[in-house]
């Protein structure tokens, strides 16, 4: 088991300018971090080979493995054409990942954002095959260079442990999985302990993450608040801060034989930094104490 970070903690320091990716590499490095998940968010390398180098150099002379590469994509459209441009799209990052040494790329299947009649299973019924031809599309062109492309429980549609199992088996490839977020599960209201129980079969790498949880009749006030597909609150917390039950999901996830890429997102109010090595050494500690 690894413990490293997602480069979307720092997108808040990112955003004011105050890091840059190649600073979060030597941030996670000098706390501890075994890898980094890029998430080109403030940052972009699919058009900039010069910083996708540079990027890869960097962890390389930290010591760090580059995990991950996880990005949005959309597979539902009103054309054909839109569709194959989507997919050459991805194509694009996957030959980036590729350059730098990367050998799991995520990306989405619906827009992260979509209007409360568009997060139903009646909606991911009707789009399911659209969705199907993308991933094989991607997993198909990623297998030439041993790349394992997954679907995260990401986006307030296909978020549920069901609909990412499914689409996992319509898709059929031995090279595309599920990054499993301990976490998204609540963005569409499935108990978390079930969730991670269900898909850590399909498991190409985990996401720990925590959130503070209030029920959609006690609104908690001003905050990170937001709304849950069935309207209960939710706020990203520290890792082993929040509402969630981690000490019984590591247990889950140790128990399961899994030893792979643990990447801590953190989503907090609080300063991001401190956030994020709290995190990752709760992530270390309680693994650490779990007995099987």
């Amino acid at each position: 088991m690894k413990v490293g970070l997602s480069t979307y903690s720092m997108v808040k320091k990112m955003r004011k300018g105050e890091m840059n990716v190649l600073d979060v590499l030597q941030w996670v490095a000098d706390n501890g971090g075994q890898h980094v998940e890029l998430v080109p968010y403030e940052f972009t390398v699919v058009d900039n080979y010069e910083l996708a180098t540079q990027i890869k150099e960097k962890a390389a002379a930290l010591g760090l493995e580059l995990s991950g590469y996880s990005l949005p994509a959309n597979f539902i459209h009103d054309t054909e054409e839109a569709f194959l441009e989507e997919v050459e799209r991805l194509k694009k990052h996957v030959d980036v990942v590729h350059h730098m040494g990367i050998n799991i790329m995520r990306h989405d299947v619906t827009l992260f954002t979509l209007p409360k009649e568009q997060t139903t299973i009646h909606y991911y019924n009707e789009h399911f095959e659209e969705m199907v031809r993308g991933c094989q599309l991607i997993a198909d062109y990623a297998k030439q260079f041993n790349i394992t492309t997954t679907i995260e429980n990401h986006g307030f549609n296909v978020q549920t442990s069901d609909r990412v199992q499914q689409l996992i088996h319509a898709v059929n490839r031995e090279n595309f999985k599920t990054t499993l977020d301990i976490g998204n599960f609540l963005c569409i209201d499935e108990q978390p302990l079930i969730g991670v129980m269900k898909n850590l079969p399909y498991a190409a790498t985990v996401h720990f993450k925590d959130f503070y949880i209030r029920p959609y009749y006690e609104n908690p006030g001003d905050g990170e608040w937001f709304r849950t597909v069935h309207n209960n609150y939710i706020r990203g917390a520290i890792v082993g801060h929040g509402d969630l039950n981690i000490r019984e999901i590591i247990k889950l996830v140790k128990g399961s034989g899994y030893d792979g890429y643990i990447v801590v997102e953190f989503e907090g109010m609080e300063d991001c930094q401190v956030g994020s090595k709290i995190g990752m050494d709760n992530v270390r500690r309680l693994w650490d104490e779990c007995k099987l």
